[in-house]
């Protein structure tokens, strides 16, 4: 089986099912992204917390770089899978840390 690069899987989806990546960009992106009833940095908190409890640990690194760039700390991050551990699970948060310990560093002391 081919490796696959989930940098951003709806890149890497985009050339077998760019309506999908369309209807992902609008009005995902454009619109609820955008919606001022939350914050970019609230709504990246939300996201990362919607994926870790889904096991989607494929979205992970895309929107914990997102997560940084929108201005969340590593170590509200580290604090955030740490508190999911107790509601998701803790092979999810672990997965979780591992995926934002590869994609992000390690939390500095």
């Amino acid at each position: 089986m081919t490796e696959i690069d989930f940098t951003s899987p709806r890149d890497a989806a985009k050339p077998f099912t760019p309506k999908i990546t369309a209807l992902v960009n609008s009005p995902l992106y454009d619109q609820v992204w955008e919606d001022p009833d939350l914050s970019k940095r609230d709504r990246s908190l939300v996201t990362v917390a919607a994926l870790v409890a889904q096991g989607h640990a494929h979205e992970l690194p895309s929107h914990l770089r997102r997560a940084i760039a929108n201005g969340v700390t590593k170590t509200e991050l580290s604090g955030l899978l740490t508190h999911l551990a107790f509601y998701v699970g803790f092979p999810a948060a672990i997965t979780a840390s591992a995926i934002a310990n590869s994609v992000l560093g390690p939390l500095e002391p």
